[in-house]
């Protein structure tokens, strides 16, 4: 199951994500990791959460996250929970990779049993019916 938490800039996206993630943590029966771009939600995010910079790993396309979330999976068959923070910031400002990344992203997290959580800065009535249903 996937969750996308869409808005503009300043509508409080990661204030939601941040609320999600330490929900997760007192009731994931697994692992927990956040995906963010720069090192901003250090201080913010509990430390039982694997912290990881995309920014770090290069991670500049929607290949590239897919191939990386893929192996966070592959080295670990115990996370439950993945957290993405602002994933035009990753991918770029690009809204068909988004919604590529987000349709590709459910198919992935039913085929593995994970809830993959995301903010996407953009209008949510600019959504297509495709990613409104994850809204």
């Amino acid at each position: 199951m996937i969750h996308v938490i869409m808005g503009l800039k300043g509508s409080g996206k990661t204030k939601k994500l941040i609320d999600s993630i330490h929900e997760a943590v007192e009731h994931a029966s697994g692992d927990v990791v956040c995906i963010e771009y720069g090192k901003k939600l250090t201080y913010d995010v509990n430390y039982r959460v694997r912290l990881v910079d995309a920014e770090e790993y290069g991670i500049r396309n929607l290949d590239m996250l897919k191939g990386f979330l893929s192996g966070l999976h592959a080295g670990n068959f115990d996370i439950t929970q993945v957290y993405i923070d602002n994933l035009y910031k990753t991918i770029g400002n690009d809204r068909a990779a988004g919604e590529a990344f987000i349709l590709w992203a459910a198919d992935f997290a039913a085929a593995n049993s994970m809830e993959i959580t995301m903010t996407v800065s953009d209008d949510p009535t600019m959504a297509s019916e495709a990613v409104k249903k994850y809204l």
